[in-house]
Formats: C-alpha cells, structure tokens, sequence
C-alpha cells in the first residue's frame, strides 16, 4: 500500500481543522451555531494570518464568507421559508384528514399510503413540514385504535427521508452536493436526473419499512402521558383563629416555602382583591391558587386553612376535579416560537393560557411542575405536556404555530391554504422545467406568499435555522480551502491507496458506505460538503464519470437513519414515540445496508462503470 506524500502546510491544517470540525459537530455540549463559528473563524483568521498563495496569487480569507451568499444556501432558506407557509395555511391539511379517515377501512394499507404519500410529499417539500403533519394524525390514530404509536411513527419519519433524496430540492444535502459539483465544473444535474435509482431503492425501502420495521419495533409509551400529575385550581378559606387569620400574604408566602401560586384573593361575594404581598387575611376570606392536588392538601396543613372548590370543601366524598381541563402534548419542531428560547422569555402561559405540567427531552429525565422548567432552553424534538381549556388547545392547533398532539385530529386551515399549494407547486415546476434555477424560483415563491399574506414576516424568521445557516456556510468553507490546499486530492489518493486494485464499483460503494457512516455521526450536510470534492478527485484520478461518484456522496449523506441525532425529523419522532437509541439502530441500520445495497448495484449498472 503506497500512500501519496504529504501535502503542504496550510493543506495539513486544514485536514486538521476538519477533524477537529466534525468532533465538535458531535458534541451536544456545545450547540452547532457555535462550532460552526469556531470553525469559520479559525479557518478565516488562519489564512489571514498565514497567506496561502495559489498559482503565484494569494487566497483572500474573506472569500470563505462566500457561503452566505452561495446559491444552495440561498434556494435552502427560501423552501425552508416555502415549506412554513404550507404548514401556517394548512395547505396539507386535506392529504392529513383523509389518510385519518382511511386508517378505519384498512390500516395495513393505510399505512403503506401513509409512507408513500410522506415520501413523495418529502420529495418537493423539506420533509419537516410533513413529518408536522403526519405526527399528530398518526397520534391521534393511536390514541383511538389502542395501538401504539410506535410502531408507525418510526417508519413514517424514514420514509420521508428515503423520499427526500429523489430530486434535486428533496433536502438541504441534495442542493448543496449538486451547486458544489457544479461549481467544480461539473454540468449541473437537473431536477429528476437521478429519480430513477432513488425511486427503485426508495420503493424497496418502503417495502421494508411496511412489512418489517412495525414488527421490529418493541412497544413503547409515550413519553409524558399521564406521567405528571394534573394542575387544579381551589381556593383556600382561612379559617377564623387559624394561622392564616391576621396575618399578612407575604407571611404565607413565607410559611409555604415560597412555593404558592396566588391567583386572587377574595373577600365577602362581591369583592375581589389583588394579593399584594402586604394585603392582610381575615376570616372568612378566600385565596385562589393553582397547583398539584398533593400541594394544595399539603398548603391546607400548614396555612391553617380548608381547601374548597366552588362552594364544596374538598375531602374524599368531593375530590378535585378538572373538568373542563385537557391534556395535550406540545412539540418543539424547526420554526417554532418555542424553538431556541425558554417558556418564560416567550410568556408562554400568558400568551398561551396553558399550564406546563412536564418537560421530556431524549435522553434525560422527565423535568416535572420545578420552578426551573420555565428556564430551560428549548430545542427541536422536545415535549411539553401542557394543561388547559379544550376550546384554547384546539385554536392553538388551528394556528399552527405550535405541534400540538392529542386524541384529535383537528388540522390547521386556512383560506389561503390553495393559494400557499398552488404557490409552491409553481416553484416545484419551474425549477423542474428548467425555466428557473431553484434558487431564484424558491425566493419569487418566497415573495409571492407574504405578499398574499399566506406567511409572515414573523414566520418566515421563525422558519430559517441558525443552525442550517451556519453549518452550510462553515462547511462550505472548510470544502472550498479543502479544495483550493490540495487536500480534498489528498484525500482521494489516500482513500485509492487503501483500496488498493478495487474495481471502480467497489470504489463507489465504498465512498457511499463511508458517507453513509459520517452522516449519522456528524451533520449530512458537512459530510456532503466535505465529501463531493473528493469523490470528483477519485473519478479524475481514475479518468471515470465524475457524477456516479457525485451521487455516491449525495447517497451516502442522505441515510440518516442509524441514529437519533442524524437528521432533526428523527428527534422529533424519537420524543413523540417515545424511542429509544436501541431502537434507531434495530431498525435503521438494517435500513442503511438495504439502501446502501441497491445503490451500490444500480450507480454502476446504469453508468456503465
């Protein structure tokens, strides 16, 4: 085995530097906005410092910022913001309520539809808005059948990732392997070019995930369900001589661990009283408050006072009671108001009128009913269960802001909902014609929604991701210097050095199977980014067709399916079907070799390699 020799400095640091980038990429410690910075700064700072010169002229730092206004990252952000609109207006709503309707006719059948229709969805439209979509139909099918939810949720979420890679704007990854290879030089691939191996493999995948993946899912709960006890609202009457009688709120306060949550205090039928810290109680007076039914028996003991609701007093005969109170679970998907913030910066309560009574996130603890809950910042994938009135849970989810889950399957419509459909189906078209590249096609659309108020200004912020933004932009400057050093030909002579006399099809399966690797480890975005030059540098070096080994990458970067933190759309499943990690492997790792497997056969059959 002959490997080459080393490159030069500035490309060793760039190597480096990627390293470096893809362990920080791992890291949850450290949120992907800021590694992604460290990594541009590092990179930009670097080669200001350090001039590289590149045929007698040098490389100018300042074109690693570049990427802000790389096209694939422009076309990225409009159908992020595209894809928004369709969710605000409901536009898919109709697909929803009747895949629901034919669950009770035949729910085998219905849930081969159900994959289909969310892998086809998922090849014109960014798969988040339509994993939006089928969550809640597909909880609410649960909930009303008894079957768990975790047996379809799983497979739904990898369907629509085995649709995404079909056509050129099915995801983020698609755009960004296709506008680098063109700015390689490479002719730029159109929309369907490579529908044909991703639909043959797209539909054996689909047949594993209907036939197989439900049975190989072990039965899992919810994650919150009714593991946190409910909130009820009683009112305290301070009994004459009691602790309470005389005696200032501030003190009861005090007394009660400063803990209580006073609504109001009133005072005879007819007045009522804001609990200023010093009002002072008198007998017969009640306070209004709000907690578990353990807290408020606990505040009866040590206040002195008889806990009632309405005019009963509560004791075994008349228990608490919440009527008109319904659960509901809320999930922080991309876009979303919640997304990046904390319960108290939003006022969410306030604005909302729900009680927070758990917060899950995968992999910790289920956080109940603490002070500190309000502060918690949160990110895509995690679950509120929330407490409130029917009528106010039910216009949250007519908005659509908010991912609500419950035992209904209410869906968001608006009137503009044909207007955002036909919209984004201009966008699909025009770009599939050829009339107008993606990038332009995407912003007119852009432009078109909120001009016809099917979005926001509001919501089109919501629907850009920090995180996307700066992962493409630093992944596409560590490509350009991997590019520019040298390195990324390094590389493909090291991977042609270890796979010493491979055929050119073992050569292309094997760069597929390493992406496939990377990119349930590390962002799929950087793994495309960082692996499209190198698979143009093996097929120049083995004077091949540099597009199969193109797709090999695009591929290869798509299976996010082998782990939970691979791809947003499998945190927001994993939390809402209540999986485990374990589970993300029995089912997604067989789904890679099955994917990995048909490519590996149809790339080199229909190239000719």
């Amino acid at each position: 085995m002959n490997f080459p020799p080393l490159p030069d400095a500035h490309a060793l640091a760039v190597l480096i530097l990627i390293v470096i980038a893809l362990y920080l990429f791992t890291r949850e410690s450290i949120s992907l906005e800021t590694s992604s910075l460290s990594v541009l700064v590092i990179l930009v700072a670097g080669f200001e410092l350090f001039p590289y010169f590149l045929n007698g002229a040098p490389l100018h730092a300042v074109d690693f910022f570049k990427g802000f206004g790389h096209e694939a990252l422009i076309a990225v952000c409009a159908l992020m913001i595209a894809g928004q609109g369709l969710v605000r207006t409901g536009a898919l709503e109709p697909v929803g309520r009747s895949l629901a309707n034919l669950w009770s006719v035949s729910p085998a059948l219905s849930l081969l539809l159900t994959l289909v229709v969310g892998g086809a969805l998922s090849a014109f439209v960014n798969n988040v808005p339509i994993v939006v979509l089928l969550l809640p139909v597909l909880i609410s099918i649960s909930l009303r059948t008894n079957k768990p939810a975790s047996s379809i949720l799983m497979p739904m979420g990898f369907a629509t990732l085995v649709g995404g890679m079909t056509t050129t704007i099915g995801t983020s990854t698609n755009l960004l392997v296709i506008s680098i290879a063109a700015d390689l030089g490479l002719p730029r691939l159109n929309m369907f070019d490579f529908f044909i191996p991703a639909a043959i493999t797209g539909g054996v995948a689909i047949l594993y995930l209907w036939l197989l993946a439900p049975r190989m899912l072990p039965q899992r709960d919810t994650p919150l369900g009714d593991m946190s006890p409910r909130v009820f609202t009683g009112r305290l009457h301070v009994e004459e001589g009691g602790f309470s009688d005389g005696k200032m709120l501030s003190e009861l306060i005090e007394k009660a661990g400063g803990k209580i949550k006073i609504l109001e205090l009133q005072r005879g039928p007819n007045m009522i009283m804001v609990p200023f810290s010093d009002a002072i109680l008198q007998a017969g007076d009640h306070i209004s408050v709000r907690d578990t039914p353990q807290k408020l028996k606990e505040l009866e003991e040590i206040l002195g006072v008889r806990l009632y609701t309405g005019d009963t007093p509560v004791d075994d005969t008349h228990p608490l009671n919440a009527e008109d109170q319904q659960i509901a679970e809320i999930v922080v998907t991309q876009g979303s108001p919640l997304d990046g913030t904390t319960l108290s910066r939003t006022r969410f309560a306030d604005n909302y009128q729900l009680v927070t009574l758990a917060l899950h996130r995968a992999g910790a603890e289920i956080t109940r009913l603490r002070e500190d809950v309000g502060d918690v910042r949160l990110r895509v994938g995690d679950v509120l269960l929330v407490q409130g009135n029917p009528e106010q849970i039910s216009a949250i989810k007519r908005g659509g802001e908010l991912l609500v889950l419950d035992a209904t399957v209410e869906l968001p419509h608006t009137q503009r909902a044909a207007l955002a459909l036909t919209i984004m189906v201009g966008v699909v078209l025009t770009a599939a014609f050829g009339l107008l590249p993606i990038a332009i096609s995407a912003v007119c659309g852009v432009f078109l929604m909120i001009v016809t108020r099917c979005i926001r200004w509001r919501d089109a912020a919501q629907a850009l991701s920090a995180q996307v933004i700066m992962i493409v932009v630093a992944s596409l400057a560590l490509g350009t210097a991997l590019l520019k050093t040298g390195g990324a030909e390094y590389l493909a002579q090291v991977f042609l050095a270890i796979s010493g006399d491979a055929s050119p099809t073992v050569l292309l399966s094997g760069l597929m199977l390493v992406m496939a690797i990377l990119t349930n480890i590390v962002s799929n975005n950087a793994a495309a980014v960082i692996g499209t030059p190198i698979a143009v540098g093996i097929a120049q070096q083995l004077s091949l067709p540099a597009e199969p080994f193109v797709l090999a990458v695009l591929f290869g970067a798509n299976m996010s399916y082998a782990t939970p933190m691979a791809y947003k759309t499998n945190l927001l499943v994993m939390n809402a079907g209540g999986y485990r990690f374990s589970d993300f492997v029995r089912v997604g790792v067989p789904l890679t070799l099955i994917v990995w497997l048909c490519l590996s056969w149809l790339l080199p059959t229909l190239y000719d390699l």
